[in-house]
């Protein structure tokens, strides 16, 4: 692990994060007065063309490829290095994929099966693109608490427990379906996806990724989503027990230039966490690479070293902005520099500290009280049980997201408190830990910017 002092934040972001904090500490609002506190920049997008529909593919079954590996040319993956070529004919990455999961790629004439097979010069590869059956989103009236909207951009701030995108088994109830409700779409017929690598659970939602809308199956398809220009893209993903803000792209060209903001890592996220047990040292770098535990599919690990094979590089930042009871729990700042599945979660697992309410990574019950009884007075320790067998998800909130808007290029900022939830631990732990040492507010171990 590298560790390293974490550099200032810069003044607008620290400011808006600290203000977020001193207000976390009020009495516990309403789910209404929570969205009130949200905070944006007061930013106008300035007009721009509207950008061309988006096309319509066809099904593109049978379209085939094969083609030798250019001599010379360096390593890559087999999904890559297809899609750069069929690409421009419409043929998605998520395309690709399937057709290779469903044993139509080739290699020197043998049948490959993973997506991350790698190819290099001199190697001839053939493919038939597959004719996939489309999964159909329905529109769902359900809230949305809706940060920031124009009409290139939405921004909401998920709920804890929504899933992002629909998937096979799991069509209904997601962030989507409310965004095309929202946008009064009634149906949309979409790829039904699986994970970007195959290494990577289905679930995973941490990972800067395209939601792939796709139109191929257009005779199935209502007029009303034929004409419709405004189509509901994911640019990104949070885990489905993670809470806070995340942006969607309304059109094709916003879409690309922010997955081309989170691919550069120019995009700021803040994300507020929980943990069992203090981090040490307060503040540090992680540079841990990340793969899937091979012992349980839905899990990720942080990878040390060269020993897993699918590892993707992985860096965080943290900070430590509270402690309580004795350091049997703090409230940690986390700020990516990449992207990863679980990239939090895993790395706060691999500093020895997973998250409150975490089970997937360790944070049991016991383990969490063991942590927080020690230094606490016991007749705290009924209040501490009661409050541990309350917490249903990882307490992990993201607090803050700022990037450039795709058509203006201005500047645009966001940041919204963490959700009751999470206040009611927040709160209680703050409480439990200042009575017991018998100090006011000023007592609680704080750090600053």
């Amino acid at each position: 692990m590298a560790a390293a002092v974490t550099a200032a934040p810069p003044p607008a972001i620290a400011t808006t994060l600290s203000t977020l904090l001193r207000r976390s500490k009020n009495c516990i609002h309403s789910l209404r007065a929570s969205r009130r506190r949200c905070i944006y920049s007061d930013v106008v997008a300035e007009p721009a063309p509207a950008p061309p529909p988006p096309s319509r593919r066809g099904g593109h079954a049978g379209t085939r490829l094969e083609e030798a590996v250019p001599a010379g040319e360096g390593r890559s993956r087999v999904d890559a290095w297809i899609s750069a070529r069929l690409g421009g004919g419409g043929v998605s990455r998520a395309r690709v994929q399937a057709s290779i999961r469903a044993g139509l790629v080739a290699v020197n004439g043998r049948p490959v099966s993973k997506v991350s097979h790698t190819v290099k010069g001199g190697d001839t590869v053939s493919c038939t693109v597959s004719d996939l059956t489309p999964l159909r989103a329905e529109a769902e009236d359900i809230p949305l608490d809706i940060v920031y909207e124009d009409e290139h951009v939405l921004v909401v701030n998920k709920p804890a427990h929504m899933v992002v995108h629909p998937a096979p088994g799991n069509a209904n109830g997601t962030l989507v379906n409310a965004i095309l409700h929202h946008c009064k779409i009634s149906t949309f017929t979409c790829l039904a996806r699986n994970s970007i690598d195959d290494e990577c659970p289905e679930s995973s939602d941490d990972d800067v990724d395209v939601f792939d809308v796709d139109q191929f199956n257009i005779g199935d398809v209502s007029s009303e989503v034929r004409e419709a220009i405004v189509r509901p893209g994911i640019v990104h993903r949070l885990d489905k027990g993670t809470s806070g803000l995340l942006v969607v792209a309304k059109d094709e060209h916003s879409h690309a230039q922010l997955a081309e903001q989170f691919k550069l890592h120019t995009i700021s996220r803040v994300y507020l966490s929980l943990t069992c047990g203090l981090p040490s040292p307060y503040s540090a770098r992680i540079e841990v690479p990340i793969s899937r535990d091979p012992n349980n599919r839905i899990r990720m690990v942080a990878a040390p070293g060269s020993g897993h094979r699918y590892a993707k590089d992985a860096a965080s930042r943290y900070k430590v902005r509270e402690v309580f009871c004795g350091g049997g729990s703090a409230l940690v700042e986390w700020r990516l520099e990449t992207g990863r599945t679980h990239q939090i979660r895993a790395h706060a697992k691999y500093l020895g500290n997973p998250l409150l309410g975490d089970e997937t990574y360790g944070a049991t019950k016991s383990m969490a009280l063991s942590l927080l009884r020690p230094k606490t007075p016991s007749k705290y320790h009924g209040d501490l049980s009661n409050l541990i067998s309350k917490i249903d998800r990882p307490c992990l909130h993201a607090a803050l997201l700022g990037f450039k808007h795709p058509h203006s290029g201005k500047a645009l900022e966001f940041s919204c408190p963490p959700p009751d939830d999470f206040t009611e631990v927040l709160d209680e732990l703050r409480r439990v830990t200042l009575t017991s040492d018998g100090q006011d507010s000023d007592g609680v171990a704080q750090f600053s910017d």
